[in-house]
């Protein structure tokens, strides 16, 4: 059941790559929510994946860009601004890859081309995004930019590799980038860190399964879904969240907060 938090708003979501994908699924919720989007993701993604689909259930238009190139992204929002009627109110970016994650390459055996193209793909993106959105004036006020990340930026996760040196740098572009677009342009720039989610990306990172049934017994509330990530990014979306800025935001059924839990205990 929607509650029409959405409607009369015009966003972009990046990164919907199939059912599985928290894009796809915050993309379904918006429509569900009345609000208006255009679909991207990068050529190579979009063949792999069932956009086309998404897109015709929502509604939506489906415009390829590459989130590395500033090109690209300025074609993508005049485009965007162009199709919708006017100038966007929210933002998803759910863009992550690690070549050397996919490689098999460990974390001290980096190939540093590997590590560069990953960064530009996980975390300078949001920051060309976001540079492209002020540099148009195509945020209207009140707007809200989420990104997503995961809590192996704060704390180490052995296996997660690379991605958390991006996403550390993505949570930081959020808080840097975030006190411009506030204070000049009064738009929201956010992340939400995401309990490990079983998608088709997440599911490329070793041992994934273990972080998920770990999490799982350690959260209180148990690992949020990516249905529940939806549900909450739609939040901040919404008017509802209109002071909430330059934070990361955890949502992980309280895994964040937790020393130990029973469950671990009885385990171990």
């Amino acid at each position: 059941m929607g509650y029409n938090l959405l409607k009369g708003k015009r966003g972009i979501i990046f990164g919907a790559l199939d059912e599985n994908s928290i894009a796809w699924k915050t993309a379904q919720t918006v429509h569900d929510e009345g609000g208006t989007f255009v679909l991207t993701n990068a050529p190579i993604a979009m063949r792999m994946g069932q956009i086309d689909e998404l897109a015709k259930k929502t509604g939506s238009e489906i415009i390829p860009a590459d989130a590395t190139s500033v090109e690209d992204l300025d074609n993508l929002i005049a485009k965007s601004v162009e199709i919708l009627g006017g100038k966007i109110d929210f933002v998803l970016h759910s863009i992550g890859m690690s070549v050397n994650v996919r490689k098999g390459r460990a974390y001290t055996d980096e190939k540093y081309d590997f590590t560069q193209k990953g960064w530009d793909v996980s975390a300078l993106s949001f920051h060309k995004v976001m540079q492209s959105l002020y540099k148009a004036d195509a945020m209207n006020e009140w707007g809200s930019i989420v990104a997503l990340t995961y809590m192996a930026a704060q704390r180490t996760f052995p296996d997660y590799n690379d991605m958390a040196d991006n996403k550390a740098y993505l949570e930081s572009v959020a808080r840097s980038f975030g006190y411009f677009f506030g204070k000049e342009k009064k738009v929201r720039v956010n992340t939400i860190s995401q309990s490990p989610t079983a998608t088709t990306a997440g599911q490329g990172v070793k041992g994934f399964d273990g972080f998920i049934s770990y999490a799982e017994k350690m959260s209180p509330l148990g690992n949020a879904s990516a249905q529940d990530c939806a549900d909450y990014t739609v939040t901040l979306f919404s008017d509802l969240t209109r002071k909430v800025t330059m934070q990361n935001l955890f949502h992980d059924g309280g895994f964040s907060n937790t020393g130990v839990s029973q469950e671990v205990i009885e385990k171990f």
